[in-house]
């Protein structure tokens, strides 16, 4: 069974095989060479993973899905954003640390919101992208976009219920003694634009934020956090409050950049998807800086 859409075909496996020889019998139009390059391109997946190995097995019932060459030259031209996962509803996308998640039209800057709304256009002027969530400029990671208004709000307002992990991985400054906690307290944002956090409820929006301690050196340390609620700056609040800031974080208390960008990175969103009803997980990996900092 065949099924084309945008850019992607996918193809259902009826009987146990291996890839190459699956994509070499599907692609009979390609010499081995160029069927060959589509595998090593990136360009395969296997039930929505992206596979390289030639004699990955390949069982009944799963679904290999192939990208166009147009399609992957497109998406070979973002700059800063990766993306992870299409369908028809949504867009699943890495975020480098210095990439804004949208501006406003005023900015000539190509954020990731402007890469993928031209990016949709290039198969259909109509098509469309929009905002479910935000990361900072200087965080990077897992972001997720709808691509209808009406997966927005699906999204949207029944985030807490949908949204079943999001986790980070912070470098924070200095040496953290425990080995895990929880940081339970009501953020209110100033004037100034600044979120504080209070212990006692003073009308502001509650906040909780779980973390353990992955390694450390008496310089830094590297925390795995995950959000039970999603405030503004609640990561960045919150490690202020337990006396230590996350690196680069000169707003929220930090005195040193080792980065030269902020030690804050979305490591996993898993949701269920509010089409299929099925749990969905992706992962960005911590970027290599961050572990060195805490060698």
């Amino acid at each position: 069974m065949i099924s084309i859409k945008t850019g992607v075909t996918d193809y259902q496996i009826t009987e146990p095989t291996t890839l190459l020889p699956f994509l070499i019998e599907t692609h009979a139009h390609l010499s081995r060479n160029a069927v060959k390059a589509i595998l090593t391109r990136g360009q395969v997946a296997v039930d929505g993973k992206k596979v390289t190995q030639h004699n990955h097995p390949l069982a009944i019932g799963q679904t290999v899905s192939v990208m166009n060459n147009k399609t992957a030259m497109i998406k070979t031209a973002l700059k800063g954003i990766r993306i992870l996962h299409e369908d028809d509803s949504i867009i699943v996308i890495h975020k480098d640390a210095g990439v804004l998640s949208m501006g406003d039209r005023s900015q000539a800057e190509m954020t990731a919101y402007r890469q993928l709304t031209q990016y949709v256009k290039e198969t259909n002027k109509n098509n469309r992208i929009f905002i479910v969530h935000r990361l900072d400029r200087d965080t990077s990671g897992v972001m997720l976009y709808a691509k209808t208004e009406a997966m927005k709000e699906a999204l949207q307002q029944d985030w807490h219920t949908i949204v079943k992990e999001r986790i980070y991985t912070a470098l924070v400054e200095g040496e953290v003694a425990e080995a895990e906690g929880t940081i339970k307290s009501w953020l209110m944002e100033s004037k100034a634009m600044k979120v504080h956090s209070y212990n006692y409820d003073n009308g502001g929006k509650y906040a909780v934020t779980h973390w353990k301690k992955v390694r450390n050196n008496k310089d830094f340390s590297l925390l795995e956090v995950e959000l039970e609620t999603g405030r503004k700056n609640q990561i960045r609040v919150h490690m202020e409050s337990l006396g230590h800031p996350v690196a680069g974080d000169k707003k929220y208390g930090a005195l040193r950049n080792p980065l030269k960008r902020l030690g804050l990175h979305a490591t996993t969103l898993a949701f269920i998807h509010p089409t299929t009803g099925k749990l969905e997980r992706y992962t960005s990996k911590v970027p290599k800086e961050f572990m060195t900092q805490t060698k």
